[in-house]
């Protein structure tokens, strides 16, 4: 093997990976070739190897939306290599440490209120898991086992492991091949599409019918607040989640809110349920919870939830992720918390909104282009086609920029220290990817 502390000839680590690494949402082996990343700062991703002019790349992903400070941030840094130096892991079962009791606190803090307690688990999709696990055993434990589906709106996504499959959108979604042996659960329309958007009854009403009808089978409704992500970049109306809140309270149905890509200020609120001046009985959250730098993610819920579960005849919840609470990442996300809170971050996100705004108008204007749409740091260009992502990205990167295109779609979400000029550069990046792609 070669010796892991010397940089790899990019063209002998791009024949190992070929041969071995199974890359997300790719065949084995895959298609297209990656590119090496080298090292990363600010926003920038250094190439091992120039590729089309460029050796460098502005981030315009947010390494799928998590690096919400950029890379190689001294802040993170610090936090990480203190941590290290003390303990960088410690069993959770029977013991605890400061960096995960602090964070917790911080958690409850900051989120709506009354979500009192805090389940730490190390990626989103196990948060869903956990969150679904909590609203099952809830009512099992309250002596409803009845109440075992959930309800979710159309064009969602909640992760790739068993249960958040079953939530996604069952058609044109990643999870299609799955219909069939995933649960059947209940799905609503796509809630109608703009941020702006007056509430509309007839949805309203829609909503409504269905938690009628199925109130007693329902567990949960779950779903992606204001934005939903990789089901589609659609932004609703947050009036919507306020009429999910009264109906799950009328019906006797808990609510789960999704805001694994939402929290931590990517709207423009520091959760998405902020716009809807709401709290969901169960809040998960990920991806920018430690700022990009580890995988750490959190299950929320109010005390009504964690007491059903505890008077029940199995008096816990049993769930228990070998790295839970690991002190690394929760010592980097207490920073990162910071960091975001000590700071005008709303004044950053809507620096960075305005530019997104700006530069992405041009694309109204292109051939092939559906729809433009912004909001908080999130832009979106959506095509009347299905994007040739290989097209879409050389034509970025050509621009020196990153993006990951899907589906009909070419969007952005760059972290919030991303320059004005930078922001700039990503629009151009995208218009040319919607040209080529």
């Amino acid at each position: 093997m070669p010796d892991q502390h010397h940089a790899m000839p990019a063209a002998e680590l791009l024949a190992l990976d070929r041969q071995h690494v199974w890359h997300p949402y790719g065949p084995m082996p895959g298609r297209q070739e990656p590119l090496v990343v080298s090292s990363a700062s600010g926003v920038r991703l250094r190439l091992a190897e120039p590729s089309q002019g460029q050796d460098e790349l502005v981030d315009g992903m947010s390494s799928w939306w998590s690096a919400i400070h950029g890379y190689n941030h001294p802040v993170l840094n610090e936090a990480v290599t203190g941590q290290l130096g003390r303990m960088s892991h410690v069993m959770f079962g029977g013991l605890t440490h400061e960096p995960a009791v602090r964070l917790a606190a911080r958690l409850v803090e900051i989120t709506p209120p009354g979500l009192e307690h805090v389940f730490l688990a190390d990626s989103g999709s196990v948060s869903v898991e956990v969150a679904v696990k909590m609203c099952l055993q809830y009512w099992r434990s309250i002596g409803r086992p009845g109440k075992t589906r959930l309800l979710t709106w159309r064009g969602g996504y909640h992760g790739d492991t068993w249960t958040p499959m079953a939530v996604c959108d069952p058609e044109g979604g990643m999870h299609e091949l799955w219909s069939g042996i995933l649960p059947r659960q209940l799905f609503a329309d796509v809630p109608p599409s703009g941020f702006d958007a007056p509430v509309d009854p007839a949805y309203v009403d829609h909503l409504r019918s269905l938690l009628s009808a199925h109130a007693d089978e329902l567990a949960a409704v779950i779903v992606e607040p204001v934005v939903q992500g990789a089901g589609g970049m659609r932004f609703h109306n947050p009036g919507y989640l306020r009429v999910l809140r009264e109906l799950c309270d009328e019906y006797d149905v808990l609510l789960i809110l999704d805001e694994i890509a939402t929290g931590f200020g990517r709207t423009g609120a520091l959760f998405a349920a902020d716009h809807a001046g709401m709290t969901p009985d169960v809040m998960c959250l990920g991806k920018s919870l430690t700022g990009g730098y580890l995988t750490l993610a959190a299950t929320l819920c109010t005390e009504r939830v964690a007491n059903g579960i505890s008077r029940g005849a199995v008096p816990v919840l049993a769930h228990g992720p070998t790295f839970m609470g690991n002190p690394l990442a929760t010592a980097v996300a207490l920073a990162s918390i910071d960091l975001l809170l000590g700071q005008d971050w709303q004044r950053e996100v809507k620096r960075i909104e305005a530019g997104l705004q700006e530069g992405l108008a041009p694309a109204r204007n292109l051939p092939g282009v559906r729809d433009v749409r912004v909001l908080g740091a999130i832009g979106v260009v959506q095509l009347t086609h299905e994007v040739d992502v290989a097209a879409a990205t050389r034509a970025a990167v050509r621009e020196g920029v990153w993006v990951r295109p899907f589906r009909d779609l070419i969007y952005v979400m760059p972290p919030f220290v991303t320059g004005d000029g930078d922001v700039a550069r990503i629009c151009r990046a995208v218009c040319a990817a919607a040209e080529e792609g």
